[in-house]
């Protein structure tokens, strides 16, 4: 009787383990085109901030609660969809003085580390690829919700996160200096569980 006790003992013992390891796997998340923005701003010869928006990023977002440093993102982001809200700046974007989309169609960010700062925030070291060439650089992210979406019924996760890039960097250095060599990239994104 005692040794069917100890057996039973173990069992439990065994699938509350598996259970809890189940609950702290990384869970990944494909990134929600219609709820993602990515806004790049600007100085314009010292007067004003314009902006630019990019549509349609693509991507996964793996994220573990349990162990932060195991997260991970990787984005894809077709440049052809920037709009300045000026239509011949949106064409001067597309060419070979800026962005050479013909070229060079897409952006890209894969993350290389994650770091815990704070219960909610993050810093997301990795590489970012603009028209072929590669810089590292560093989000500062925040984590805005995770949970069941209301109306998927999906698990779902949103960040915040923002960065200052130099364009010249890039290969994007038309009018620097009198047009900010500094960009500020703010992204906002939902994603849900696949």
């Amino acid at each position: 009787m005692m040794q069917y006790k100890k057996a039973t003992i173990g069992l439990a013992m065994l699938s509350g383990l598996t259970a809890l390891s189940a609950i702290a796997e990384p869970m990944q998340y494909n990134i929600d085109a219609d709820h993602t923005s990515v806004v790049a701003s600007w100085e314009h010869f010292g007067f004003s901030h314009p902006t630019a928006t990019f549509d349609d990023a693509s991507g996964v977002i793996t994220f573990d609660d349990e162990n932060p440093q195991a997260s991970s993102i990787s984005v894809t982001l077709p440049v052809a969809t920037v709009d300045s809200y000026v239509e011949k700046l949106t064409e001067e974007f597309l060419g070979k003085d800026y962005f050479n989309t013909d070229a060079y169609p897409d952006a890209t960010f894969k993350s290389t580390k994650v770091v815990a700062t704070g219960d909610n925030s993050f810093e997301v070291h990795g590489d970012l690829t603009i028209k072929g060439t590669t810089k590292q650089v560093m989000f500062e992210a925040t984590l805005n919700k995770q949970g069941e979406h209301p109306m998927t019924k999906k698990q779902a996760i949103g960040f915040d996160a923002h960065t200052t890039i130099m364009r010249s960097d890039f290969g994007v250095d038309k009018y620097v200096p009198n047009v900010s060599d500094e960009v500020m990239l703010r992204i906002t994104t939902e994603a849900q569980a696949k």
